[in-house]
C-alpha cells in the first residue's frame, strides 16, 4: 500500500477536519428503550416540519430493463420505469412526496427505496428491515413524507447491493426563496456500470467476499495484503465466473492496481467496464445544448457503487455553491472530487464551442463523458483529459459552511468513535471491529438523545478510503465546515463531525461503497426513548 505521505497536499486536511482530543463514548453495555420508527415521537418531529400543503404523486416501477447505454451497448439490469437514470423528482421545499413503489422485479427478489440526504421520518427511510419490512415482489408501498430542506438529493435501493444496478434517480428540492442567480439548470449523475455487460452485483459481492488472502496469483504466491494496489499485479486473468482452485481464487471482478494520491491510495475495488454521465456511455455521451454567456447551474450527483469521479468542465472554471444540499461559501475551482453519495452544486458561465464534461474515475484510468454544446466545434475524443482535471481540485475540507447554515458553536454533549476497521485479506469491512449484523439492527445501537449535540469521531484504520453516509441528518465537518450527510474518510486518518439529535428514530451510518457496505461497515444510531 502506498505511504500516506504521497497524499496530495489539497488534501491533506480532509481526513482531520476538527480532530480533537474529545474522550470517545462506546456503545451501551445495556441497551435501554430506542424510539421505534414509527413511534410518537416520530410523529410529533414530523408535524413540526414546515409544509405546504401540496402533495406531489408518483408511482415507481421497480422492474428489469434493457437499457440503452449508447454506442450499441445494452445492459440487462433493473430500473425505475425502464430507464437509467429514473424519471428526475422535482418538488419545492416543504412539499409532501407521495411515491408508490411497485416491485416487479423477478423472483422472489426484496427491495426498498432510500431517499439519500433527505431528513425526513424514519418509517420513510427505506431500510429493511430496520425502518420497515422490505417490499415482498409484486406487492407495493407508498412513501409519504415532507421534504423541507432544499437541495440535491437522489433515492436508491437499501437491500443488499441493489445499488449496482440501474435503480436510482435524482431528487431535487427546490428552494421557493432561491438566492441563486442562473438561467438554466443540468442535472449530472454519475455512476459505474458492469450490471448485465461482464456481470452482476451479486456476482460481484460474492467473489470480493472470498478476500485475497487466498487468491492464487498464478505463481503458487498469494497477496496476504490489507490493501490490494499491487505494482508489480495486473488485473488478473477474467474467467466465466468466481472460481476457487487449489485454495486460489480467479479475479473476473476484483480491480488490482487502483492508486489515488487525492484518496491516499488504493481507489477501488470493483473493474468496471463503463462509466456513465445521465446513463450515457463516452463513445456516445448525453449532449447539454445551451447559449454562450448563459450561467447554468450544475448538480452532480455520484450514483456509483465502487467509484470517485474527478469532474472538470474543459475550457470552465466552476464556483461551487453547495455541497450535499446545503450552500457553502462559494469557491472558484477547475475540478472537484465527489465520492459515492456525495453531491455538489456548481454555477459555470458558458463560452462558445463545444465542449466536454468529463468525469475521470479517480484512480481507475477510464472516465465518464458528457457534451456542452453553446456553438460550431469538433466533437472531443470519448478518452479527452482537459487540463482542468489537474488544476485546482477543491474538496470538502476547503469548504466552509454559508453563515446561515453554519451549526451554533456549543460543546458536544456525547462523542461518539466510529472506527473503520477490515481489509481486502478478508473482506472483513466493519465498524468498531463488528460487521453489522442486519437481521439484528437495534441490538448495538450508537446511542442519541433528541436536542443535544453529537460529536463523532470517524477513525479510519484502514488502508483504503471510506464515504461516510448518515441517514435522517447533516452533520458539519469540524467547527465551521460545510454541512454534509456523506463524508470522505481517507486512510489512516480522523474526521470529526458535528450534529443536533432533531430527527428522533433509528438511522444507518455507513461506507457508501456498496460493497464495504454489505460486508458490514454499517451501524445504527438510534435515539432513546
Amino acid at each position: 500500500m502506498n505511504s500516506i505521505n504521497r497524499r496530495s497536499v489539497l488534501l491533506a486536511g480532509l481526513g482531520a477536519a476538527g480532530a480533537g482530543a474529545l474522550a470517545a463514548c462506546g456503545n451501551s453495555a445495556s441497551t435501554p428503550a430506542l424510539v421505534t420508527p414509527s413511534g410518537s415521537q416520530v410523529a410529533r418531529a414530523e408535524e413540526k416540519r414546515a409544509g405546504t400543503g401540496r402533495e406531489h404523486k408518483t408511482t415507481l416501477t421497480a422492474a428489469p430493463a434493457v437499457l440503452d447505454l449508447g454506442g450499441g451497448i445494452r445492459a440487462k439490469t433493473w430500473a425505475f420505469d425502464g430507464r437509467t437514470p429514473g424519471k428526475e423528482l422535482r418538488l419545492s421545499a416543504g412539499d409532501t412526496l407521495a411515491a408508490e413503489l411497485s416491485n416487479q422485479l423477478p423472483g422472489k427478489t426484496t427491495t426498498s427505496i432510500h431517499w439519500h440526504g433527505i431528513t425526513l421520518r424514519n418509517d420513510m427511510d427505506g431500510v429493511p428491515p430496520a425502518t420497515q419490512t422490505a417490499v415482498r415482489a409484486g406487492a407495493n408501498f407508498t412513501y409519504r413524507f415532507i421534504a423541507d430542506t432544499p437541495g440535491t438529493y437522489f433515492f436508491h435501493p437499501h437491500v443488499g447491493v441493489q445499488l449496482d444496478r440501474g435503480l436510482y434517480a435524482p431528487l431535487i428540492v427546490e428552494d421557493p426563496r432561491e438566492p441563486l442567480a442562473y438561467d438554466d439548470e443540468w442535472v449530472i449523475v454519475l455512476d459505474d456500470w458492469l450490471d448485465g455487460v461482464t456481470g452482476t452485483p451479486d456476482e460481484v459481492f460474492a467473489e470480493l467476499r472470498q478476500g485475497m488472502g487466498g487468491m492464487d496469483m498464478g505463481d503458487g504466491s498469494s497477496p496476504g495484503m490489507e490493501g490490494h494496489d499491487m505494482h508489480n499485479m495486473g488485473e488478473g486473468t477474467a474467467s466465466p465466473s468466481p472460481s476457487s482452485s487449489s485454495g486460489g481464487m480467479s479475479s473476473r471482478f476484483m480491480l488490482m492496481g487502483a492508486e489515488s494520491d487525492l484518496l491516499g491510495g488504493d481507489a477501488g475495488d470493483v473493474k468496471y467496464p463503463y462509466h456513465l454521465v445521465n446513463g450515457r456511455i463516452p463513445a456516445d455521451p448525453d449532449v447539454y445544448t445551451g447559449k454562450p454567456g448563459r450561467k447554468v447551474r450544475l448538480r452532480i450527483i455520484n450514483a456509483g457503487s465502487d467509484t470517485a469521479y474527478r469532474v472538470a468542465l474543459g475550457g470552465h472554471r466552476l464556483t461551487i455553491t453547495h455541497t450535499d444540499g446545503y450552500p457553502v461559501q462559494h469557491q472558484q475551482v477547475d475540478a472537484l472530487l465527489i465520492g459515492m453519495g456525495e453531491r455538489y452544486d456548481v454555477l459555470v458561465t458558458l463560452g462558445d464551442g463545444v465542449f466536454p464534461l468529463v468525469a475521470a474515475a479517480e484512480g481507475k484510468n477510464a472516465n465518464g463523458l458528457a457534451l456542452v454544446r453553446t456553438g460550431s466545434g469538433s466533437t472531443p475524443p470519448a478518452a479527452v483529459r482537459p487540463k482542468e482535471l489537474d488544476g485546482l481540485i477543491m474538496t470538502a475540507s476547503q469548504l466552509r459552511a454559508a453563515d446561515d447554515v453554519r451549526l451554533r458553536s456549543v460543546q458536544a454533549d456525547v462523542t461518539h468513535q466510529i472506527k473503520l476497521t477490515g481489509g481486502m485479506t478478508h473482506y472483513d469491512w466493519a465498524i468498531n471491529g463488528k460487521p453489522f449484523d442486519m437481521s439484528a439492527p437495534d441490538a448495538t445501537p450508537f446511542l442519541v438523545e433528541e436536542g443535544r449535540r453529537v460529536r463523532l469521531d470517524f477513525v479510519n484504520d484502514t488502508t483504503m478510503w471510506h464515504p461516510m453516509h448518515l441517514h435522517g441528518h447533516t452533520y458539519q465537518l469540524g467547527d465551521s465546515g460545510p454541512r454534509k450527510d456523506t463524508a470522505i474518510v481517507l486512510p489512516k486518518q480522523k474526521l470529526s463531525v458535528f450534529f443536533d439529535a432533531d430527527n428522533p428514530g433509528q438511522w444507518m451510518l455507513h461506507c457508501h461503497n456498496a460493497y464495504h457496505g454489505e460486508a458490514g461497515m454499517m451501524t445504527n444510531v438510534a435515539y432513546r426513548s
